[in-house]
């Protein structure tokens, strides 16, 4: 595991007077293989004024994957450090992995008033709803169940084993899509980029 730590505060950030007010920060979920690495891939490429937060977890990366760009891969040990230090926004277990949103550059981009968009699981979206009731939820949809279980399959990258609890998981979010503010549905790449945009300025 790389020993480089998730960003404290942000060098060239200002901050924030008393008037002026936080930046918006709306949270991005859904089931496992609805899209949503794909949409942020899309956002983070042309989408420049819309920062994108990069998570920390444990979970081993994949062929393609960068340290710091994708996620920040650290061990458990390393993890649990940053639990007990309060540095995590929202944390979860997710597929025997832990997923957690690094505090420090989150706040530190919304009080230098850029949009903050975090993509989590639903675990993680539950603790911000009670962590940051201003938030917006956003679920994003497949078009339909079947093309959900299409497109984990389709992957190749997980063992069966993950698969089914992944797909156990997509049951038990798909069942909570009443619980976020907005739901978009995840039918083109470039318009649900566009809805989310147009989102993050009018919060």
């Amino acid at each position: 595991m790389s020993s480089a730590k998730p960003e404290a505060v942000s060098d060239g950030l200002t901050r924030r007077s008393a008037s002026r007010p936080l930046a918006s920060l709306t949270v991005l979920s859904g089931p496992s293989g609805v899209g949503k690495s794909t949409v942020i891939q899309e956002l983070r490429a042309h989408h420049s004024d819309l920062w994108v937060s990069v998570s920390a977890t444990t979970r081993k990366p994949r062929p393609g994957e960068v340290h710091g760009v994708h996620y920040y891969f650290v061990d458990d040990a390393e993890f649990d450090e940053m639990v007990e230090r309060g540095d995590l926004l929202e944390w979860a277990v997710f597929a025997g992995n832990k997923y957690g949103t690094p505090r420090a550059p989150v706040e530190a981009r919304r009080a230098a008033g850029v949009p903050v968009l975090l993509e989590i699981d639903l675990q993680g979206a539950r603790q911000i709803r009670r962590n940051s009731p201003d938030a917006r939820l956003v679920f994003l949809a497949p078009p339909s169940w079947d093309e959900l279980v299409r497109r984990l399959v389709g992957r190749g990258t997980e063992a069966p084993e993950v698969i089914e609890r992944r797909l156990a998981a997509a049951r038990e979010e798909l069942a909570a899509e009443e619980e976020f503010d907005v739901t978009l549905v995840n039918t083109d790449v470039k318009t649900v980029c566009q809805q989310l945009v147009a989102l993050t300025r009018s919060s």
